[in-house]
């Protein structure tokens, strides 16, 4: 039997997003997060899967190490509510600095998402992707999974850009509890 997942942005939409994060002290989650991701893992039963661009790194802003203490630190905290991020991806290239072939997973491209799916036995059509960035939309209608844009001060701007690549998020959430209650809502019809 497949696994379902829930394909998370981390900057933006599991925590605040000061720009290029390279001190994992400086880590705050948003409000809402640690409940809603208790409530889709623990009585949704969904796998929660952190799919990131961190483009800092082919910048020079950042390493891998910073960016893995950083997904550490996530991860502890929310360990520390019994909440278990499955696994977090992240593609460190940009086009800027990187080669074409690099930038292959970089959202919008769904390849981070396909990656997950086939590493850890996910059944696309009943997982879901939450993100901040038409990027993180684009990749998950890109890989088939129902996509919520989570509502910022740069909502006007990233639904504009949706509307330039003639698409649209299934769902504009005003902020990470109203996206959980969209998903609790699809998945009651489901079952």
């Amino acid at each position: 039997m497949q696994n379902k997942a829930i394909f998370l942005d981390r900057d933006g939409t599991l925590n605040y997003d000061p720009g290029y994060i390279s001190d994992p002290e400086v880590i705050k989650l948003l409000p809402g997060v640690v409940e809603g991701l208790k409530y889709l893992q623990v009585e949704l039963h969904f796998k929660l899967i952190v799919v990131s661009n961190q483009a800092g790194i082919s910048r020079g802003l950042l390493t891998h190490e910073q960016v893995d203490k950083v997904n550490e630190r996530i991860s502890d905290l929310l360990i520390s509510d019994q909440i278990r991020i499955e696994k977090f991806y992240y593609c460190p290239s940009h086009p800027e600095f990187s080669t074409e072939d690099e930038c292959k997973c970089r959202k919008p491209s769904p390849k981070m998402i396909l990656d997950a799916a086939d590493e850890l036995n996910i059944d696309l059509s009943k997982s879901y992707l939450i993100g901040d960035r038409a990027s993180d939309i684009e990749s998950g209608l890109n890989a088939g999974v129902y996509s919520i844009l989570l509502a910022s001060d740069i909502l006007k701007e990233q639904i504009s850009i949706l509307q330039n690549h003639q698409k649209s998020a299934n769902f504009v959430a005003d902020d990470f509890k109203n996206a959980v209650s969209k998903i609790a809502e699809r998945t009651k019809k489901e079952i």
